[in-house]
C-alpha cells in the first residue's frame, strides 16, 4: 500500500489560522494591559494616594469598557472588575473623610 498523502487544506482554513494567531496576540496584550491598569489602581489605594487612585480608576474603567465592547472580555466580567475597583477607591476616600 502506498503511503497516505497529507490532507489538503483550503485557502480559507489557512487564512483563518493566520488571523487567529494575530487576534490571539492582540487579545493577550489587551488583557495584560487591563491587569496592569488594575494593579496601578490597587497600588495607589495601598499608598493612600487619593488623587492618583481616582485618575488610575478612570483610565482602568475606560480600558475595561473598551475591552468588553470589542469582545476581549465578557461584559459581566467587565462590570465585576469595574465594580470592585470602584468600591476599593471609594472605601479609601470615605475612610479619609471620616
Amino acid at each position: 500500500m502506498p503511503a497516505k498523502a497529507a490532507p489538503k487544506r483550503s485557502k480559507s482554513v489557512l487564512k483563518r489560522a493566520r488571523q487567529s494567531k494575530v487576534k490571539t496576540l492582540v487579545n493577550k496584550s489587551e488583557k495584560s494591559m487591563l491587569k496592569t491598569l488594575s494593579k496601578n489602581v490597587e497600588q495607589d489605594v495601598a499608598n493612600k494616594n487619593a488623587g492618583a487612585a481616582q485618575t488610575a480608576l478612570k483610565k482602568a474603567v475606560s480600558a475595561i469598557d473598551k475591552a468588553a465592547k470589542k469582545g476581549i472580555i465578557h461584559r459581566n466580567t467587565a462590570s465585576r472588575k469595574i465594580s470592585r475597583l470602584t468600591k476599593l477607591v471609594n472605601s479609601m476616600t470615605s475612610s479619609e473623610a471620616a
